[in-house]
């Protein structure tokens, strides 16, 4: 580490002397970071704008202080028992049970195994970035192929109805 030294010289009648001090040595002002203060809102009913200049900062900045809360009525709290008896009778009614729970294990399983796959393809350095230009690629062949042009979102629109109706079984 390189220290920076200053020399002094002090003349006498008869011979100069060079006294070597360490910079770190020499007083320095402090500095000080502060952040600065916000302008007050203008309001619009000059009663109000005057009265408040009249009031210390302190006080000024206490009238303006905003206290959120919640409300019962907005989001009532869940019942656990009716939301139990709930899925009981809808599972009740299910004539195939296994088939159900076999399912749901099952999407489960998927859910996990994606994030798994996901994550291991996020660790490689540029594959994400890679799969994000084939996406925005992707992207925007589709939209000139079926968003731009009126006659292609017609037959687009006309090939999510004919899927509807093959899903659907209407067909």
């Amino acid at each position: 580490m390189a220290t920076a030294y200053t020399a002094a010289t002090t003349t006498t009648s008869m011979a100069a002397t060079a006294v070597c001090t360490p910079a770190s040595a020499i007083a320095k002002p402090p500095r000080y970071s502060t952040l600065p203060y916000l302008p007050l809102p203008r309001f619009t009913t000059p009663a109000f704008s005057t009265s408040l200049k009249q009031l210390s900062e302190p006080r000024r900045l206490s009238l303006l202080q905003v206290k959120a809360s919640s409300s019962e009525e907005s989001s009532p709290p869940v019942d656990t028992d009716e939301l139990f008896s709930g899925l009981k009778e809808k599972l009740d009614a299910v004539e195939n049970k296994s088939t159900v729970i076999l399912y749901g294990g099952g999407a489960i399983v998927v859910v996990w195994l994606s994030s798994v796959v996901v994550g291991a393809v996020n660790s490689v350095p540029l594959l994400p970035k890679i799969l994000e230009l084939v996406g925005l690629g992707y992207t925007g062949w589709f939209v000139y192929r079926y968003l731009l042009f009126k006659q292609s979102r017609k037959e687009l629109a006309t090939d999510i109805e004919a899927l509807k109706k093959k899903i659907a079984g209407t067909e």
